[in-house]
């Protein structure tokens, strides 16, 4: 929006703090190049478009704004003569995005002295060469510094993450290679057994028997039904009491292996009218180790099911094989990072999903956005853990007007008031010394309002914590820059 010239009076304009110590020729040319412009109630510039002019109001009201999702959130409101907005890192050129970082609107006539950015950045460079190195250095080791302990809060994160997973896959691993020296001690028992039978004077029909009974034996280990402690203790009482009945004398050892593979009396009663009677206990003992041998193939394919699983939930959480920007699943980000930290979370914390799945994929950083989910869970474990170690995470999705909502609840003792207005502060935490660097809420704050054009807001009682993350559900010009 432009608005009306008026007449510049280097007089007027050395009044102004930023020109109080410039020499009559200098602002004579500041007036020269520059110009006094009058603007109606409304809005002056907006955020993202290119940063073309520097603005320093001599009279009026100005307030700037900041995006936020689909919003405009006031940042600022002044009457004070001399303050200024634009293009004010228009002295540093190319090497930056120069586009406006807010919008300013005035609420009645209000004058600005306008200098273009070109000029502004030429003063600066010509009147003050030093100021402007000084200020080069400030900005860029800023920018350096964020970046650095944005990525020492990465590999904090890191650390704990992978101590998690170690400890995940540490458990299947052995499981499975425990379950591989019994599958292997059962096999070379079963090649015994075989050698036993294949020496025995069995016919061909009491073979043929045994070996389509050992089939539908290993069928029915693969459906074998979940019981409850009471339940399963009733059958091995049946089971054993059976077995002994038919003078098998170490029923009650294999009973608990039959019971677990889903057998029961009318299994056996159907495996003693197949085979001659004196053959039954090598019977059972042959299916015995079938069963075994099944239940150990399963548990060696959990075992490497849940390895699979957790390497996949890994490659989702870094998205090492993905592009850094696309439409995402939020609840794919959401399903490996929990699973990532669940060695983290403990068993003291039950975890609730209450997932739209009807949501649609936004598009988004996804690395970034795990960083968020991460942050967020390990605040709210802590809490709950500094409050006893027990409680409840619930990670909601929903619809929010036009956004999407990320939540997460927990019933830890909550954020103090006086503490809510400066939880996103850098280097701000409650956690003990050595326990929190104070950066994960600024970086996750940043992430998601600087990156995604999103917004992160917290509401806390004692007993009921949320932050809520909400996402445009529409792709707004990615910026790298502005985190």
């Amino acid at each position: 929006m432009s608005g009306q010239v008026v007449p510049c009076s280097p007089q007027e304009i050395s009044s102004l703090f930023l020109f109080e110590k410039l020499s009559p020729e200098q602002l004579g040319r500041l007036c020269s190049q520059g110009r006094v412009e009058r603007f109606e109630p409304g809005p002056v510039y907006t955020e993202g478009d290119p940063a073309t002019c520097f603005f320093v109001m001599i009279e009026g009201t100005v307030v700037l704004y900041r995006r936020v999702g689909g919003d405009d959130v006031e940042v600022t409101r002044t009457s004070q003569p001399g303050v200024y907005a634009g293009s004010m890192q228009a002295y540093l050129g190319d090497r930056v995005r120069q586009v406006y970082t807010n919008s300013m609107r005035v609420t009645e006539p209000t004058r600005f002295f306008v200098l273009p950015a070109d000029l502004f950045a030429d003063v600066m460079r010509e009147w003050f060469p030093m100021a402007v190195h000084l200020l080069e250095g400030l900005f860029f080791g800023a920018k350096n510094t964020q970046a650095m302990i944005g990525q020492r809060e990465r590999l904090l994160a890191l650390g704990s993450l992978s101590a998690g997973l170690t400890h995940e896959l540490n458990n299947p691993a052995a499981a499975a290679v425990r379950a591989t020296a019994t599958l292997r001690e059962r096999v070379a028992k079963m090649r015994r057994k075989l050698g036993i039978i294949a020496e025995g004077s069995f016919s061909r029909d009491c073979l043929a028997n045994l070996i389509e009974i050992q089939e539908r034996t290993a069928e029915r280990v693969a459906k074998a039904p979940v019981l409850s402690p009471l339940e399963a203790a009733d059958r091995e009482d049946m089971l054993t009491d059976w077995l002994e009945d038919h003078g098998i004398d170490n029923g009650w050892q294999v009973a608990p292996t039959f019971v677990q593979a889903g057998l029961d009396v009318d299994w056996l009663e159907r495996v003693a009218a197949a085979v001659e009677g004196e053959i039954l206990p090598g019977a059972v003992g042959w299916l015995n180790y079938t069963v075994e041998t099944e239940l150990l193939m399963n548990e060696i394919e959990d075992s490497t099911t849940r390895i699979s699983h957790l390497v996949d939930a890994a490659k989702q959480y870094s998205q090492l094989d993905r592009a850094p920007y696309r439409e995402v699943d939020v609840h794919e980000l959401l399903e490996s990072t929990l699973l990532m930290l669940s060695g983290k979370i403990g068993p003291g914390i039950e975890v609730v999903k209450e997932y739209d799945r009807t949501l649609p994929p936004v598009p988004a950083y996804p690395a970034e956005l795990n960083q968020v989910w991460t942050n967020l869970v390990d605040n709210a474990v802590s809490a709950m853990q500094s409050g006893g170690g027990e409680g409840t995470l619930t990670v909601r999705t929903a619809l929010d007007h036009d956004r999407l909502l990320v939540e997460f609840r927990d019933t830890g003792p909550g954020v103090p008031p006086e503490f809510k207005d400066r939880i996103f502060d850098p280097f701000f935490t409650t956690k003990p010394v050595g326990e929190g660097t104070g950066l994960g809420l600024d970086i996750s704050w940043r992430i998601v309002v600087n990156k995604h054009h999103g917004s992160l807001r917290v509401e806390s009682v004692p007993g009921d914590t949320r932050f809520q993350v909400l996402l445009p559900l529409t792709a707004e010009t990615p910026d790298e820059e502005t985190v």
